[in-house]
């Protein structure tokens, strides 16, 4: 799917950056000031303005503490405006995460923030991308859930207190296997950028970034340490000043982590499942989310079953279709009829219209040529499983409670929130 986005400064109308997805031609100088001038002119009449529509596309402005513009233009897929506004939002914190407030919201000088925004640029053009992972559209974390995740937390508990944090996580197939009580307090857009983060740099042994938390501490930057424990597993610290990088690599790591060395291994083995081999689903099924809405934690797979594919008495899906079937209809229930999940301290533009509904809708469900999808918003819980076509309509609401209640019973995954 095509899309622009521009980010301007709302006084003037200076382009900082502008960033494109899928082939098309860059927007031209007036092009830009075109976008921009409409809702500046809208601004001074007093009127806000926030989205519009053509017979192809879709725009979306929003300005943030009077001194960012962005401005979105992608292709009409029939979803709620929510999705282009939590777009905006996850940029301008992606912003926030490697710049730091104060430069964005004071901006001294233009041509020196243009360079300090550069860092931002593979992390913003993560998020325009379509990938595998839903933690950008549910702004809910991905995670990983395996038998070996209590081990694993003792390991991990051990290491970031030796590290002197008390925030920490550990990645596997860049989703969260098992974090601190501290990271898991960190609101669910801080939660999602820093695995976008993660996924967007390039593979490394070991990393020092400076980061700035959006919400809990968008003005004074904190260091993220990760370090590559074995492939595709990473082990990171959110820390001050101290230890030094070179201090938690040669002192710490090995300590802490190899004697867990075969349980990262095992847990390896799970993916691209994502789920424990001892949970067993329906052969029906083909993929889902499921979110739990407290937690700001999403898990997702497309490879449900652990029989062969070729044994399953459906029509193979490709991966990229079930991702894209999935994706569209979270967007079309999402904001339309389930309530979006959101992060705290965060201004909600009133549009969507499950919110001028007289009732919360429960459950919903499409059928296509090939395969049929349900939808199911049980209180703390959203999930939207994919069924194979051969499935029917009437097993579908059942099979998707039971679906719910097998995988809620793993306990990091149901664990409340602490107050």
């Amino acid at each position: 799917m095509a899309a622009y986005l521009v980010c301007l400064t709302a006084d003037g109308g200076v382009p900082l950056f502008t960033r494109t997805k899928g082939n098309i031609k860059p927007l031209a100088f007036a092009e830009v000031g075109m976008l921009n001038g409409v809702q500046m002119f809208a601004q001074n009449h007093g009127v806000k303005l926030q989205s519009t529509a053509t017979d192809e596309a879709r725009i979306a402005w929003k300005v943030y503490h009077e001194s960012i513009t962005l401005i979105v233009v992608i292709c009409d897929d029939g979803a709620s405006d929510t999705h282009l506004y939590r777009l905006l939002d996850n940029v301008f914190h992606s912003m926030v995460l490697l710049v730091g407030l104060d430069d964005i919201i004071s901006i001294k000088n233009v041509e020196r923030l243009k360079r300090d925004l550069k860092a931002c640029y593979k992390l913003v053009d993560t998020l325009l991308e379509e990938t595998e992972f839903f933690g950008d559209l549910t702004e809910s974390v991905d995670i990983f859930l395996s038998t070996e995740n209590s081990l694993l937390q003792e390991h991990l508990e051990s290491f970031v207190h030796a590290a002197d944090s008390t925030y920490g996580c550990l990645c596997v197939m860049d989703r969260i296997a098992v974090a601190t009580t501290k990271w898991w307090d960190l609101t669910g857009q801080e939660l999602v950028l820093l695995s976008l983060l993660l996924r967007s740099l390039p593979q490394a042994s070991s990393r020092d970034i400076a980061v700035y938390l959006p919400h809990s501490s968008p003005k004074i930057p904190h260091r993220l340490l990760t370090f590559q424990l074995i492939h595709g597993v990473e082990a990171c610290v959110l820390c001050g000043p101290t230890p030094t990088l070179d201090d938690v690599r040669d002192k710490l790591l090995e300590v802490h982590w190899k004697p867990a060395l075969e349980s990262l291994r095992s847990c390896i083995r799970v993916f691209p499942r994502n789920i424990p081999l001892s949970v067993e689903l329906d052969l029906g099924i083909l993929g889902f989310i499921l979110i739990n809405t407290d937690n700001h934690r999403c898990l997702a797979t497309m490879h449900p079953n652990s029989t062969d594919e070729k044994q399953l008495p459906h029509k193979i899906l490709s991966m990229s279709r079930k991702i894209g079937i999935l994706k569209t209809f979270y967007k079309t229930v999402v904001g339309i009829y389930f309530a979006p999940v959101h992060s705290p301290d965060k201004e909600e533009l009133t549009c969507d219209l499950q919110a001028l509904l007289s009732h919360k809708a429960k459950d919903t469900y499409i059928c296509g040529d090939d395969y049929k999808c349900y939808a199911l918003n049980d209180d703390r819980y959203q999930i939207f499983v994919l069924y194979g076509s051969h499935v029917p309509t009437f097993a579908l609401r059942t099979t998707t409670q039971k679906t719910l209640m097998t995988l809620i019973k793993d306990k990091k995954f149901d664990e409340k929130k602490k107050s």
